[in-house]
């Protein structure tokens, strides 16, 4: 398959793969993979931070709070101006607030450095995210497909893509994460909207009842 980031031409693409074929017509094209501004990268990883493991609706109320505190801005200097009875106060445990201060850290020190990752392949902004605590590939994957806007990113240990994988496949028991490691790699480089087709898959059964 040939590179390229036009919606439509991937919905084409993807749609000779037989068992993605349906949810393709079902679904249409996926979105337009587009790279946000840099100074959006460490907001997003703030808030991936907040909403680890937490319902919808708490994770939400946590980060407005949290966006409260910082004058509506969530920068590192705005995190550095805030105490830990602060950060506590927003709702936000003690190791999420660690996580979000190692952040700020690396962040500030220069560890980690947001504004290259645009010229940066896949595995090396994964392998550089890794680093600061809380982070682990689900997440440098979600980052690499939201703000990064990169279109050949595969987050084989994302539930919601196992799940889809296999009701696209017919697989019983589900897919394992290491076995879909390989599973796509015959649909790169379009593999971020592969993945979108499986969320799609996952909400049309749940739509349907089945």
């Amino acid at each position: 398959m040939s590179a390229t980031n036009d919606p439509e031409a991937i919905a084409r693409s993807l749609r000779r793969y037989g068992p993605l074929r349906a949810i393709v017509r079902h679904a249409g094209p996926p979105p337009l993979q587009r790279r946000a501004p840099a100074n959006s990268r460490y907001p997003y990883l703030v808030r991936a931070i907040v909403f680890q493991q937490l319902a919808g609706n708490a994770a939400t109320a946590i980060h407005n709070r949290l966006l409260a505190a910082c004058d509506g801005r969530v920068t590192p200097d705005a995190i550095d101006g805030l105490d830990d009875l602060e950060l506590s106060t927003c709702g936000l445990s003690g190791s999420k607030a660690a996580a979000i201060r190692d952040l700020t850290v690396k962040v500030d020190e220069g560890t980690v450095r947001l504004d290259r990752h645009a010229r940066m392949d896949d595995d090396a902004v994964i392998a550089d995210l890794v680093q600061i605590r809380g982070i682990g590939t689900w997440t440098a994957h979600m980052y690499l497909l939201g703000p990064m806007g990169r279109t050949d990113v595969w987050p084989n240990g994302d539930y919601g893509v196992r799940m889809g994988w296999s009701l696209l496949h017919d697989l019983d028991p589900m897919v394992t994460e290491r076995n879909l490691l390989t599973a796509a790699d015959a649909l790169a480089p379009h593999r971020s909207a592969v993945a979108w087709y499986c969320w799609q898959e996952v909400g049309r059964r749940r739509a349907e009842g089945r």
